[in-house]
């Protein structure tokens, strides 16, 4: 199993000045293959194991490409092909996608030194803070909040600027899989210790036993960065107001970014270890954020992160994830399968064929659930939720607030 984590880095200013340089002298290391590749012939295109080649070559006629680890270089190369082929993959799956374009300093900024070139040193201060050696740059501090596991592997260690003008180190990690804990076996689920999930409107998520967890109130936040970005506008690009105010509102995104993905982690987190198996649906992300309605609270939930997320911690707790077919979820009755449409702004599901009564999200946690069961090949259990499922207007259907999650979820995140 491949995995991150990623630590906040305080370098000194004399290696914050060389991380910067070589920052630079690797973005133009980058185009310069970009530049070879896009100026050779169609039918005689190098690749990177040519480009890997011609290094050495251009270290001696670049001196400045000299002063980068080897490693380092050939990740660096790597990075362009691995651009290359993702916008190939885009292409094929039907977009409409250009050529890759040339970085320019803002763009790029992160480096990767791959199998060697770095050194982590875990006891050179107190408990809290650690050093990372970076060959030909120097050491690095780094806010150590949590230790890398002793049966994990370092595999590659990167750093990266933040357009805030902080600096991250994240380390890649691969683990044996026979260090993770087992996962039930599949014939022994049932509908007690699985759970299917609608991704919905009113709530974040709606569990099939009748669990609701709200959204993540970002209103302040919102109305902090729209207060700061008509600051920004009045600036002058290039000053060093304008800079300065530039940081200040990506300091407030990214502050959005992490609540979101924290509060991610804490309910995917508490999913798999309340449950042994998690269904959910395949969801076209890419589709509704395209819709004009609603677009930004679709791009706050970050569905996408949250199931891969959810994936992440299923393989750390011994848990089933399994995504299932979204479409007609919410019109398909959980009881007798009959399809109504809904207008999104009906919340109820009411099946004019066999009268079963739930809320709407519910209805589709139920059929996600069921679709889950018929994913693994299982038979569907003849005590179901959908036997049990509660009306609308009753007293037991129940809310899980944040705050439960956050404390159930911190465990383990």
């Amino acid at each position: 199993m491949e995995y991150s984590h990623r630590y906040h880095a305080y370098p000194t200013q004399e290696v914050a000045e060389r991380l910067e340089h070589h920052l630079n002298v690797h973005r133009q290391l980058y185009n310069h293959v970009r530049w070879e590749y896009e100026n050779s012939s169609e039918d005689d295109k190098p690749s990177e194991y040519d480009q890997n080649n011609k290094l050495p070559e251009w270290k001696r006629k670049w001196p400045v490409f000299g002063e980068l680890h080897s490693k380092a270089a050939q990740a660096t190369v790597a990075r362009f092909y691995r651009n290359l082929s993702n916008l190939r993959r885009k292409k094929e799956k039907g977009y409409n996608v250009g050529r890759l374009k040339r970085q320019s300093p803002p763009e790029y900024r992160s480096v990767t030194y791959n199998q060697s070139g770095f050194d982590l040193d875990e006891k050179r201060d107190r408990d809290r803070f650690a050093y990372v050696r970076f060959s030909k740059i120097g050491w690095v501090k780094i806010r150590y909040h949590r230790q890398i596991p002793d049966h994990a592997t370092i595999k590659e260690v990167t750093f990266k600027k933040e357009t805030t003008g902080e600096w991250f180190v994240s380390f890649g990690l691969e683990t044996d899989d026979a260090t993770l804990p087992e996962k039930s076996d599949v014939d022994s689920l049932d509908a007690s210790n699985s759970v299917g999930i609608d991704l919905g409107i009113q709530n974040y998520i709606h569990t099939s036993d009748g669990k609701t967890v709200d959204w993540l109130d970002l209103e302040d936040e919102y109305e902090r960065l729209r207060r700061e970005q008509r600051k920004l506008s009045r600036k002058e690009k290039g000053s060093n107001n304008y800079e300065k105010q530039r940081r200040e509102v990506a300091k407030i995104k990214r502050h959005i970014r992490r609540k979101v993905l924290d509060y991610q982690h804490k309910i995917t987190t508490w999913l798999v270890r309340e449950y042994d198996a998690v269904f959910v649906e395949d969801l076209n992300v890419k589709g509704m954020l395209e819709q004009p309605h609603n677009a930004r609270n679709k791009q706050d939930a970050a569905w996408r992160q949250f199931i891969t997320l959810l994936e992440y911690k299923a393989d750390l707790y011994g848990c089933h994830v399994v995504q299932v077919e979204a479409a007609g979820t919410t019109k398909e009755c959980a009881r007798c399968g009959v399809e109504t449409a809904k207008p999104i702004w009906v919340r109820e599901h009411s099946c004019p064929a066999c009268g079963f009564e739930t809320d709407r999200d519910a209805n589709a946690a139920m059929n996600v659930l069921q679709r889950g069961f018929a994913e693994l090949g299982l038979g569907w259990p003849e005590s179901t939720p959908v036997e049990t499922a509660l009306p609308t207007d009753t007293d037991d259907f129940r809310e899980v607030s944040a705050k439960r999650v956050i404390e159930a979820g911190s465990l383990g995140a």
